[in-house]
């Protein structure tokens, strides 16, 4: 896979984060959408350039060295099985994936090089280790996890809630309680909360705009692009060069 000239095939591109990845896309020399999928196969305005095939057409799309997937569980699957009969790396974002779906990822992370995040942002990534420590140094403390997206985001609790629950677990043993408020455009808030008695910390990321999603799912593609079959994670893909 030569980083200087990555062919992306950008799956599930008519949803809000697959518009803003062929939007974005342009803008990163060294990178190009060679074909994106869809439900419906119509032309985006977001790239007119590029091809669009309906979702059952995937197999003809052209050859491409990564693909970029944000779609639902119940299409993820024939994404992962395309990367894996092209022999492409694979950034996905897609939530609600099952256990099978997750082990399935694990499998395929022998043969390409797999990365899947619940968020691509800079800021969620530094958040998680910031979790993990604070649960570490407050073991007895109550920790809740509230989030809060868009009225049409069907999972709940969200992906990026269950993964900071993770950091939480993996500082003191014990997950959270969670709480998930769905309501208007809110692109995506979370707030870990630690309560001991008389004090509380809070540590919350606020999203206020959906292309910081797509930049780092992008800037992931890039450094994916480096290196060989294996799963990675986005933040220490990020920081592996010690800086994000």
């Amino acid at each position: 896979m030569n980083p200087d000239d990555l062919k992306i095939l950008v799956h599930g591109a008519s949803g809000r984060m697959g518009r803003a990845v062929l939007r974005l896309a342009g803008e990163r020399p060294g990178l190009r959408v060679v074909a994106a999928v869809s439900r419906s196969g119509e032309i985006l305005p977001e790239a007119p350039e590029v091809p669009v095939l309906p979702v059952a057409r995937l197999a003809e799309a052209p050859a491409c060295d990564l693909v970029i997937d944000f779609s639902l569980p119940e299409a993820f699957d024939a994404a992962l099985a395309a990367c894996l009969a092209r022999g492409a790396g694979l950034v996905s974002g897609t939530t609600g994936l099952s256990e099978r779906q997750h082990a399935a990822l694990d499998a395929a992370a022998l043969q390409v090089p797999v990365l899947w995040a619940a968020n691509f942002s800079a800021g969620v990534a530094v958040l998680h280790a910031l979790v993990r420590q604070a649960a570490a140094a407050l073991p007895s403390w109550d920790a809740d996890i509230v989030e809060s997206h868009h009225v049409h985001k069907k999972d709940a609790p969200s992906g990026t809630a269950l993964t900071l629950g993770e950091a939480v677990v993996a500082g003191r043993g014990r997950a959270p309680h969670y709480a998930s408020l769905r309501a208007g455009d809110i692109v995506g808030e979370h707030l870990v909360q630690f309560t001991g008695q008389g004090e509380r910390l809070e540590l919350v990321h606020r999203a206020t705009n959906r292309e910081i999603f797509a930049r780092g799912a992008l800037e992931a593609a890039s450094r994916l692009a480096r290196r060989g079959p294996g799963r990675y994670d986005f933040g220490q893909l990020l920081l592996a060069d010690g800086r994000i």
